[in-house]
This record gives C-alpha cells, sequence and structure tokens, in this order.
C-alpha cells in the first residue's frame, strides 16, 4: 500500500538540474554584476516553479532543488560557527574528474547560532501544501574528504572535543528546522558510503585515521544529532559513493558498514544508491531492522536513458527476497545536481525518470 508519511513509495533524494536562467543569475552575482537581492528573486521563482514541477510528477516529498546552494554539503557547513571557506591547492578527484577546489576550514569552536537555510527551508513549507523535505549533509561531510580538513590546533588539540561540538552544533541545527516545521529531513552521508571501498580506507589510513573507527564514529554523530527531534519527525540518509557531473568517488557493497548502518545509527529510513553493480547486491538489506524504511536507488540520476520499467520492478522483486516489501520504497539513486554543475542530462529527462518512478511504485505498492 501506498504511505502517507515518508519516506513515500516514490520519493526523490532532493537536488534538481538548475534552469538555465538560475545558472545565469548565479554567475552575474559571482562577478559582481547583480545584488544578492536580485539572485534571490530569481531563485524565488525558479523554486516555485519547480516545486510545481515535482507535485505535477506526482511527488509527495518537495524540496527546493538545493536551488540556492553551489554544493550539497559545503554551503551548509559554512553556515555554522567556527567554520569557513577553503580554497585547496585541487578538488578532489572522481573518476576522471576532480571537482573544483572548495572546501572548508575550521578556524574557531564549533558551534550552531542560526542558518540561512531556515529560511529556504521556510520558503518551500510555505510554498506546498505537500510535505516539504529538507536535506543537508551528515556530520562526517565536515572530515570525510580523503584531503584532509584543516583544523585549527590551538583550538581543537585532538579531535575528541571537535568531534564532541560537531556532534552538539547537529543536534541544535536539526532541532532548528524542526522548530521552523520541518518534519521530513534527510542526511546526506557519502562518508560511511566510502568506507565500504577498499581504495578509500587505505586513503584514510595514509592520512593517519583508523578506517575501522570512522564508520562508528560518523554513525554515533548522526545518533546525536536526532537526539532531539520531536515524536512526529521523520529522519532518513542518504548513501552515496560520490555524485559530481554524472561521475562517482567510489565503488563497493555495503556488508562492510552494514552493523553501523543497521544496528547503530537510528534513523528512519536509509536511501541506498543501487543503479550499479558499484553498490553490491541487495544481501545487506537483510539487518534492515523491522520498523524502518528502505529507499531503493535503482533508477539512475547519472545518465538520461530512462530505464525500463519491468526490469525496476524485478529488481525490487530481487530485493524483496531480502526483506519485506513492505519496507521498501523507490526512488533516483541520487540527487540530479549534487553541485550546482549538474549531472548529464536533460531537464526533460530528469522529468520523465521521476514521473516514472511514481509509475512504478503505484503498480508494486498499489
Amino acid at each position: 500500500m501506498q504511505r502517507t508519511k515518508p519516506p513515500f513509495r516514490a520519493d526523490h533524494v532532493g537536488s534538481l538540474l538548475r534552469p538555465a536562467a538560475l545558472k545565469a543569475a548565479r554567475e552575474r552575482r559571482a562577478k559582481g554584476e547583480i545584488e544578492a537581492a536580485e539572485l534571490k528573486a530569481v531563485e524565488d521563482r525558479a523554486i516555485a516553479d519547480v516545486i510545481k514541477k515535482q507535485e505535477e510528477a506526482g511527488l509527495q516529498s518537495i524540496t527546493d532543488g538545493e536551488f540556492r546552494r553551489s554544493w550539497w554539503h559545503l554551503d551548509f557547513l559554512w553556515g555554522l560557527d567556527g567554520v569557513e571557506r577553503h580554497v585547496m591547492d585541487g578538488g578532489i578527484a572522481f573518476a576522471g574528474v576532480q571537482t573544483r577546489n572548495e572546501g572548508v576550514k575550521v578556524t574557531g569552536k564549533l558551534g550552531f547560532s542560526g542558518h540561512p537555510m531556515l529560511e529556504h527551508f521556510k520558503f518551500v513549507k510555505a510554498h506546498t501544501a505537500h510535505t516539504p523535505k529538507m536535506t543537508i549533509p551528515a556530520p562526517s561531510a565536515i572530515y570525510g574528504r580523503p584531503i584532509g580538513t584543516p583544523i585549527d590546533k590551538t583550538i581543537y588539540p585532538t579531535l575528541d572535543k571537535f568531534f564532541g561540538d560537531l556532534g552538539q552544533a547537529y543536534k541544535k541545527a536539526v532541532r532548528a528546522f524542526a522548530d521552523a516545521g520541518c518534519r521530513y529531513l534527510q542526511l546526506d552521508e557519502v562518508f560511511i558510503a566510502m568506507l565500504c571501498d577498499p581504495k578509500y580506507r587505505a586513503q584514510m589510513k595514509d592520512r593517519g585515521d583508523d578506517p575501522d573507527a570512522l564508520g562508528p564514529l560518523y554513525g554515533e554523530l548522526i545518533n546525536v544529532a536526532i537526539s532531539d527531534i520531536p515524536p512526529d519527525m521523520t529522519i532518513t540518509m542518504h548513501l552515496c559513493r560520490g555524485n559530481y557531473k554524472s561521475t562517482f568517488m567510489g565503488t563497493g557493497g555495503y556488508e562492510a558498514e552494514q552493523e553501523v548502518l543497521f544496528n547503530k545509527i537510528m534513523v528512519h529510513g536509509y536511501f541506498m544508491e543501487y543503479d550499479t553493480e558499484r553498490a553490491g547486491g541487495f544481501e545487506p538489506l537483510r539487518r534492515l531492522p523491522k520498523g524502518r524504511m528502505a529507499v531503493l536507488g535503482l533508477v539512475t540520476t547519472k545518465t538520461g536513458a530512462l530505464e525500463g520499467k519491468d526490469a525496476i520492478k524485478h529488481r525490487i522483486e530481487e530485493a524483496a527476497k531480502f526483506t519485506d516489501l513492505d519496507q521498501l520504497c523507490l526512488s533516483p539513486q541520487c540527487g540530479f545536481a549534487s553541485t550546482e554543475e549538474g549531472n548529464i542530462l536533460a531537464e526533460d529527462q530528469q522529468w520523465a525518470k521521476l514521473r516514472m518512478i511514481g509509475e512504478v511504485a503505484r503498480d508494486v505498492w498499489g
């Protein structure tokens, strides 16, 4: 049967391809050709439009497409107390491409005393009668990139206090979204998924970290972050191995972190990348606790080619051999534009995929 609370049978990860007018306005703002208010007016129009399109596509969860941000994670992190924008020597290596060379540095005590994204959420809530969904990076995003995060050693001589303050900052942030009326919040968790990749584990070891300890640590940070939510709030986490201009960062099945994911982390649902063999098989779903949901990311956002409905239904049947069909939902494997550049597909292909997900969900769950 269909669901009246999130995650929904047909859901999506959050980011959407930026329309040309929005991209142009952001470029003009970066060059100082227009004022911030003018850019906001363009963003407001684009978001009102994309909200309508999501509703027309049959989605019950509605986001702003992340249209006001440049990155899925950095814009949020830059808004925390003690965090500053950092221009790195180079970008992060993805398959055959490097990202832009922006990052974060920790220059003060981590904290949360308000954030521009609270207003971003309120705008969506005011413009839809459906369920407004907010997406923010999981706490690991500040630390997990393979290039180390500069942390001021005079403030944090050891990492224990750093992670302690990070958890508390996130706890306040999550509560602030709840107080703003958010009842569907997604934590985008790339680095637990990346710990399933032996190459990434080796990179973290080389920089002095213990990869075996990072999964439980990141999981505990999520638990702290969501420890002060109202009882009617749904928290999901999205697991991804990188998404930048249709390329990826890591490879490996969920087995390596299944204990942390399903036994330690207390979220209500998991958006799980499953569009290619890079994410392994469905066997880890055996560990999915009763009462929690797995949203199968079977539809790729990395290419425009539309999957066949029968092929998707067959894969849902395969997954249902390892967990109850009633605990499953369907979504794209990732956002369509984790960064403002977006993936390599057209907007009409994006909407065709989202509509198809709704059609398959109705066929499968009624």
